[in-house]
């Protein structure tokens, strides 16, 4: 049948991806807005593509080598690709494919020329555009010619880098299959891009206009430098003339070439004013219907705009959502809490419900709207000191968001939000009893939620969280443990304010805080070096972990020499500390004690790096420098005018920030502590629904909220859809990129440091560790494929307390996440290494192995030769 092969664009739309692909979807819909001209077209389905498939040979044996290639494996994808795409191209199309193409064309008459368009199944779609992926060919005349562009497009669903773009995002390659949009050629007077936000910073009220003389080609092949133009609300506002050279013009036997352009015409505008503001409004009007901002490519032709293609603008981060049309600013939580990774719903939701702030999603991340505080005038203060002390980036950004006319913030109702950030607590005496009780409290109200939960399932269970999480703020909110974290906080700001002003010297408090007690993180660093002394004497027990492939090793270890003593150590580590992992925020993460097999390349790694006693040697050396440091500075301070005040002002706040600063990784403990304790009653309730046949598998339950989850307790239903959807989303947040500031208008703000003090191509950053060191770079992203040697400088996105074990085993520290009370800045400090955060892309910018000098007192890293 006919209709089987050949759909009229006119006829198609969203819901018919899996038949004409996603460019044809688009156009079908864009074809029935009002006001939006589409060239008029029709669709080669998919179904005649499948035909093609199925009558090449051994194209599923190809296909099976192709979905096994590493997407870096370049040679081997063009070499196979090509082969399939000859495969393809030597195939006949079948008699009623091609008479059903044919027919479709007469409608036009015998001279008229078409643009031949792949568009694929996996294309323009929210969450992968697909952009450039496949092929388009313009001005194709006759039916030959179009048959054989309609199988040069159903070839290039394997192109070399459609193919590694369908690899690295997951795609599978039977999956995907490729329609053709046939539309009559449209010859413009100028052609290009629309974007109904600007695709630079986000802005959703800033469209972006580039345009150029001729067909859109010489724009998207980037022949030309086009005419940009920036439109808000129904204004240019920006706009760039550039000195167009060449155009791509249609040629009349067919086919394109390019042209030079009338040196006197080269400087001319491609479009007016008035043009770019009509054709914004269209570009409105198409946003509006399918309900997110577009990339879209446009003609004008005598003074009339068709529109030939609109795809989503997928690299956009989301916005969170409000219940009002006013200003606000959102700051990342992520940042805050060194994972920037995109969480699960249940992740989500977990967090929020337990957070001491309201916190909003977007994108699979938090976020804390500001826009209370910095409304008003006396809170923007606190808060600007606050975040300046933590993130100078983000200050910054407020700063240069602030300094802007067209972005205001009404004022709070009534008054204003609350304290200023950052205000002091009342203050409390410097007594380690004080650390003492907070923890034996939280170990209490730990240890009475894990008995008291014991029997709770159902519906029960979930009403019993409800209750516990208001505990966990009980908790978290208790006034002693805040007095407590900002005397350490405020003893270090004070130590290194004062004794710069009075000596020179840079982060004194840095050396002044090594091996401070009590730190619950740098010991569980230190404490792998211990369950390493343990292995090291077990030349088996080494061979054992060495060949360890899954997580069930424990009961297996025993059967080895020295195995019983080993397993006991790891267990005794699991116990305390297992309940940690990368990216503990989010409580669908699997944890240590889940997954054991995680610590035992850093475990291996002491065990070969280490010598016996390692942990308590190392905390001694770091107390003894602190004290001689302490002498020192308190003898030059002596000699100062009014140094014995000076003196006796400093050792108290010394012994301050000694008695309280390693408090300050606590609560985060006591937090991951009941997380686990959530985590296992709620895995144990979701083994219970998959027993009953409500759920497929345990870990659907992460793609649910908590609400949900409840719910399905209480129903024994559950919607399917909405877990494989929430999963596709979570899958495509990998791709974006948090901001640190983000306001509503959905403009991404990017801070910057305002420094001339380095040298010229270093690396600048927050320095957070004093110290200079040099040494060769590690590159980790993943702490599980660690393989350091002693005296490598560890260079990552950012850490949490899972990353400590590695800490002992470096001798300095970049991050492009971090302040200076974050993780990993706190326990760098406390092992003396230098340290620099918040470095942006350090990750991209350094390579793995290559020489870099950290200068931990300065921020800044340099590349060495």
């Amino acid at each position: 049948m006919i209709e089987q092969y050949v759909l009229d664009l006119e006829e198609v739309g969203e819901s018919q991806v899996a038949v004409v692909g996603g460019k044809a979807a688009h156009l079908g819909e864009l074809s029935r807005i009002e006001g939006i001209r589409v060239p008029a077209g029709f669709c080669v389905t998919t179904a005649a593509f499948q035909r093609i498939m199925a009558e090449a040979p051994s194209i599923a044996d190809r296909l099976d080598r192709l979905s096994g290639l590493n997407p870096d494996d370049r040679e081997a994808i063009r070499t196979l690709s090509a082969e399939i795409r000859r495969t393809l191209e030597g195939v006949a199309i079948p008699d009623d494919v091609a008479a059903a193409i044919t027919r479709a064309l007469a409608r036009f008459g015998e001279d008229a020329a078409y643009a031949v368009r792949s568009s694929a199944t996996a294309e323009d779609m929210p969450t992968a555009s697909f952009a450039g992926q496949q092929d388009t060919y313009l001005n194709v005349m006759g039916p030959a010619a179009v048959l054989g562009h309609v199988s040069r497009c159903w070839a290039s669903l394997f192109t070399e880098r459609a193919v590694t773009y369908r690899l690295r995002n997951g795609f599978d390659h039977r999956k995907v299959h490729m329609a053709v949009v046939v539309q009559r050629m449209v010859f413009p007077d100028a052609a290009g891009i629309l974007f109904t936000a600007d695709p630079v910073t986000g802005n959703r009220k800033v469209a972006t206009v580039d345009a150029s003389f001729g067909l859109g080609e010489a724009l998207v092949s980037g022949l030309v430098n086009p005419d940009v133009y920036k439109v808000r609300d129904g204004e240019v506002v920006t706009e760039a003339v550039a000195a167009k050279q060449r155009a791509v013009q249609a040629l009349p036997g067919g086919g394109t070439r390019e042209v030079a352009i009338d040196p006197q015409r080269q400087e001319q505008p491609a479009l007016t004013n008035a043009q770019v503001v009509r054709l914004v409004r269209l570009g409105r009007r198409i946003e509006a219907h399918f309900g997110r901002p577009q990339d879209i490519e446009w003609c004008l032709v005598d003074d009339d705009f068709q529109i030939v293609q609109s795809r989503p603008i997928t690299t956009l981060f989301p916005i969170p959502a409000a219940d009002d049309q006013e200003n606000h600013v959102y700051l990342s939580v992520g940042h805050q809490q060194m994972m920037t990774d995109p969480m699960k719903p249940l992740g989500l939701s977990m967090w929020r419900l337990t957070a001491m702030a309201p916190m909003h999603e977007a994108g699979g991340r938090l976020f804390v709207d500001a826009t209370r505080q910095l409304a008003s005038p006396a809170g923007r203060a606190g808060f600007l000191e606050m975040a300046g002390r933590s993130d100078p980036l983000t200050r910054d950004a407020l700063e240069t968001l602030f300094d802007r006319p067209d972005f205001v913030l009404a004022p709070p109702d009534g008054a204003p939000g609350g304290p200023p950030i950052g205000g002091p607590p009342a203050p409390i005496a410097t007594d380690p009893a004080i650390v003492t009780e907070l923890v034996e409290r939280s170990q209490a109200s730990i240890a009475a939620l894990r008995r008291d939960i014991r029997d709770k399932t159902g519906p029960a269970l979930f009403d019993f969280l409800l209750e516990a999480f208001q505990e966990h703020k009980r908790v978290l909110s208790d006034p002693l443990s805040m007095q407590a974290i900002m005397a350490g906080m405020q003893a270090t700001w004070w130590l290194n304010d004062r004794l710069q002003e009075w000596l020179g010297e840079k982060n004194a408090a840095d050396t002044l805080t090594l091996s401070a007690p009590g730190n619950i993180t740098s010991e569980m660093g230190l404490a792998l070096l211990d369950v390493a002394d343990v292995i090291r004497p077990h030349p088996e027990v080494v061979a054992f972990l060495r060949d360890v492939e899954d997580d069930g090793f424990l009961p297996e270890l025993p059967k080895v020499a020295g195995g019983a003593e080993a397993r006991d150590a790891i267990e005794a580590y699991l116990d305390r500390y297992g309940m940690r992992c990368v990216g503990e925020i989010d409580i669908t993460r699997p944890r240590w004690r889940e997954r054991p097999a995680t610590l035992l390349p850093v475990l291996l790694d002491h065990v070969r790096n280490f010598e016996p006693g390692a942990a308590e040697r190392r905390f001694e050396q770091g107390r003894q420098q602190a004290l001689n440091k302490a002498q020192e500075v308190l003898e030059r301070l002596r000699a100062l005018p009014d140094g014995e005040q000076k003196a006796a002002e400093t050792k108290r706040m010394i012994d301050r920030v000694r008695t309280f600063i390693g408090y300050r990784e606590y609560p985060k403990y006591g937090i991951i502590s009941r997380y686990f304790v959530y985590k296992q009653a709620l895995l144990d309730e979701a083994e219970r629904l998959v027993r009953a046949g409500v759920l497929s598998e345990t870990e659907d339950v992460f793609f649910l909220t908590f609400q949900e989850f409840h719910d399905v307790a209480r129903s024994h239903q559950v919607d399917g859809e909405l877990i494989r959807r929430r999963k596709d989303a979570f899958a495509s947040y990998h791709a974006l990129t948090p901001p640190r500031v983000l306001t509503s208008d959905g403009e991404v703000i990017t801070g910057a440091y305002r420094r001339d003090d380095v040298p010229a191509g270093a690396l600048i950053g927050l320095p957070v560790s004093a110290g200079t060191v040099e040494g060769r770079a590690r590159v980790i992203l993943d702490m599980a494929q660690a393989d350091l040697e002693p005296g490598d400088i560890l260079v990552t996105a950012h850490t949490d307390p899972s990353w400590t074990p590695l800490f002992v085993a470096i001798a300095g520290l970049v991050t492009e996440v971090g302040g200076q009370m974050t993780h990993g800045a706190v326990i760098a400090r406390e092992y003396g290494l230098p340290a620099v955060v918040s470095v942006l892309d350090a990750t991209s910018l350094i390579r793995d192995g290559q020489r870099i000098r950290v200068h931990g007192s300065d921020g800044y890293v340099e590349i060495l030769p």
